[in-house]
Order: structure tokens, then C-alpha cells, then sequence
């Protein structure tokens, strides 16, 4: 009797203390402070809520939106990622699994069950580390089927050329140019447009200039940087990004809906990325030393105009 309510006693205490750790943990984590603040933004058109494919520039895949203006088309489609702490970039499947468990939790401890109020005996614990298994396994499954999925999906936009096949070939600008498969063709006029909309954007940002990029992205995007600036201006904080490199880049799809392009490509680049006190110049965040980014930018184009930013997302 005595085992069981030490094994009971360890058991609480060990998920005290990891539902006290993971707030500190998301509080400590580094936030980016360039243009779209490290968060998926915008909106791809009818692919809003379907993931761009892979590329080799970014193997992995891109966020779900947190901030879009377009409304799914059906139930099936999904909606746009929501706030909250178990709701972050890079949570998923595995912060809804946390919000339950401690939910569960903390419901015990209310309803005076204790944090595990389910726990009778030793038998329990082991049927609570079988469940916790069992989970895990399906945490991967899912994750799996996820990989295979965008897999096939780059089969089909320009994706990894298969084992024999032509290689992509690399513009002066540093974007591969894939296997030509997209059903939009982009031109190597087009890569330039995308580098030079990288670098221009990035200084509009710095400069805090909406009416500049008010020519280089769609009023979407506009909104959110506004509001980023101000939020900026409220904490009396300034984000300055210079010496931005693109290093690599590469078409994960392109495609025509109506009078309007799209493209979603894959960027990794280098910039020098700081946060500084308005008032003092004081280094708040960031520092003088290049760092690197890799997004998935989205641009489209109407018939007859220029590309303009429509959505940034993280990989």
C-alpha cells in the first residue's frame, strides 16, 4: 500500500511539474522578429488551407495559416489556425495531446480527484504508461501518413527529381528552377522578381513604410504588417533587418486561378535581423551577426500587373 501511494505521489508531482515547465519553456523561446514576425500569414487563394509541397530548400512542411482572411470553402477544408498557448506554430497534434491530458488533469485536482484521480493502485500507473504508449503510437502513424502525403504531393508541382531523371538547374539568382511539371510556367524574369520582392519588402519593413508596401504585397499582407509596426510602436521597440541574401530558392508549385498567378516558392536566406529601443537604441532581441530564415513565400499576380506578396508561411 505503502509502494503504491509513492508511486501515486511521484506520478503527480512529476505532471505538476511538466504542466508548470511547458509555460516557461514557450515563454523562453526565441521569437523572430522579421517581417511577419515568424508566423504563417496570408492567403494562397483556393489553396489556402492546403500545404504547399516540399522542396529541397524546405524539406519540411509549411505551417497552417495564423493569420488569413480567407474563409474555408467547405467544413472539409479546415479553418484557420487560432490563438492560444497549445495552439502555436509547430504545436499540432502534440499540444492538442498536452492541452487534454493536462485539461484532464487539472479538471481532477478541481473536482477533488487529484491530478490523476483515476489512479487506484500500481495496476493503474502501468495502464496509464500502456495508454500513454499507445498514443505515441498513433502520434506517429499519423506523422507518417503526413510525410507520405506531401511526398506524393511534389511528385506532382516540381518536386525532387526521381533517381535517373534530368537535374534541376540553378539560376544566377539562386532559385532552382525544378522540372518545368508546374502548370504555370515560371521564367527566370519571374525568379528575379521574387529575389528583388525579398529585398525590397525587408527594407519597406525596416523603413516602416506601409505606403511602399502598399506596391509590393496584396492589402492582406498590408494589414498584418501594419499592425506588427504598430504593436511595435506601442512596446517602443524597432525591428531592423538589412544585409539580406537570398541563398537558395526553388518553385513548390504555380498555378492560375481565374485572371490571377500564383506561386509559392521556397526561400532560404541570410539577414541580419534586430530588435532595438526607440528611444535608446538599446539592443532589445537579435544581434549584429547574419542569421539564417527559410519561408515559403506565396506571390500572385493579376493578368497584365507585377507579383506582389500574398503570404509568408514558416516551415
Amino acid at each position: 500500500m505503502k509502494f503504491t501511494q509513492r508511486a501515486r505521489g511521484i506520478v503527480q508531482t512529476i505532471a505538476v511539474a511538466l504542466s508548470l515547465a511547458l509555460p516557461l519553456v514557450a515563454a523562453i523561446a526565441p521569437a523572430d522578429a522579421r517581417i511577419g514576425g515568424g508566423v504563417s500569414s496570408g492567403s494562397r487563394g483556393a489553396r489556402t488551407f492546403t500545404a504547399p509541397p516540399s522542396t529541397p530548400t524546405a524539406p519540411n512542411a509549411a505551417q497552417p495559416f495564423n493569420r488569413t482572411m480567407t474563409q474555408p470553402a467547405s467544413p472539409g477544408l479546415g479553418a484557420p489556425a487560432g490563438g492560444g498557448f497549445f495552439n502555436r506554430p509547430g504545436m499540432g497534434m502534440l499540444g492538442g495531446l498536452a492541452a487534454g491530458f493536462l485539461g484532464a488533469g487539472l479538471l481532477g485536482m478541481l473536482f477533488g480527484g487529484g491530478m490523476f484521480g483515476g489512479l487506484g493502485g500500481f495496476s493503474s500507473i502501468i495502464g496509464l504508461i500502456l495508454q500513454i504508449g499507445l498514443i505515441i503510437i498513433v502520434v506517429r502513424l499519423a506523422m507518417s501518413w503526413w510525410q507520405r502525403r506531401h511526398e506524393t504531393a511534389s511528385a506532382f508541382a516540381g518536386g525532387p527529381a526521381a533517381p535517373g531523371a534530368p537535374s534541376s538547374f540553378r539560376t544566377a539568382t539562386g532559385f532552382g528552377l525544378g522540372s518545368g511539371s508546374a502548370p504555370l510556367e515560371i521564367l527566370p524574369s519571374d525568379y528575379e522578381a521574387f529575389e528583388r520582392l525579398l529585398t525590397e519588402i525587408q527594407a519597406a519593413w525596416t523603413n516602416e513604410d506601409v505606403a511602399r508596401l502598399h506596391t509590393l504585397a496584396t492589402p492582406e499582407m498590408v494589414s498584418y504588417v501594419t499592425q506588427d509596426i504598430a504593436d511595435h510602436k506601442a512596446q517602443n521597440i524597432v525591428n531592423t533587418v538589412s544585409d539580406v541574401k537570398l541563398l537558395q530558392g526553388d518553385l513548390a508549385e504555380a498555378w492560375r486561378e481565374g485572371e490571377t498567378d500564383f506561386a509559392s516558392v521556397a526561400l532560404r536566406y541570410s539577414l541580419i535581423d534586430k530588435t532595438t529601443d526607440r528611444t535608446t537604441g538599446r539592443l532589445v532581441k537579435g544581434s549584429e551577426q547574419p542569421t539564417e530564415a527559410t519561408e515559403v513565400w506565396t506571390f500572385l499576380r493579376p493578368r497584365g500587373a507585377n507579383w506582389e506578396l500574398s503570404a509568408i508561411q514558416q516551415t
